[in-house]
């Protein structure tokens, strides 16, 4: 199992961002991906979860309008996509594999740097 997420990324205040996570060794459909970020300094931040069967979403209260996940089941790869974007979110953001009650599997994490 490989949970691969896309490169680095420098955005302005304001902006948008969309980090990609390719899944492969699994049946994509068949377990939850969450998205968690990591703050410079800070704790793991649970920003949701998308069940890749059918697409729905549970955001984490602090991002709903902010936030949205989907998944392309035919190239396997779960997004995140979040606008509005300012400085304290800079963190490296990860997609996990969930399976009951705990992630299995991790991505490699997508530093995101929001900076003007």
């Amino acid at each position: 199992v490989q949970l691969v997420q896309s490169g680095t990324e420098l955005r302005n205040p304001g902006a948008s961002v969309k980090v990609s996570c390719k899944a492969s060794g699994y049946t994509f459909i068949r377990y939850y991906i969450d998205w968690v970020r990591q703050a410079p300094g800070q704790g793991l931040e649970w920003m949701g979860r998308i069940d890749p069967e059918n697409g729905g979403t549970k955001y984490a209260q602090k991002f709903q309008g902010r936030v949205t996940f989907t998944a392309d089941t035919s190239t396997s790869t779960a997004y995140v996509e979040l606008s509005s974007l300012r400085s304290e979110d800079t963190a490296k953001y990860y997609c996990a594999r969930y399976t009951r009650g705990w992630y299995e599997y991790w991505g490699n994490g997508t530093l995101v740097t929001v900076s003007s």
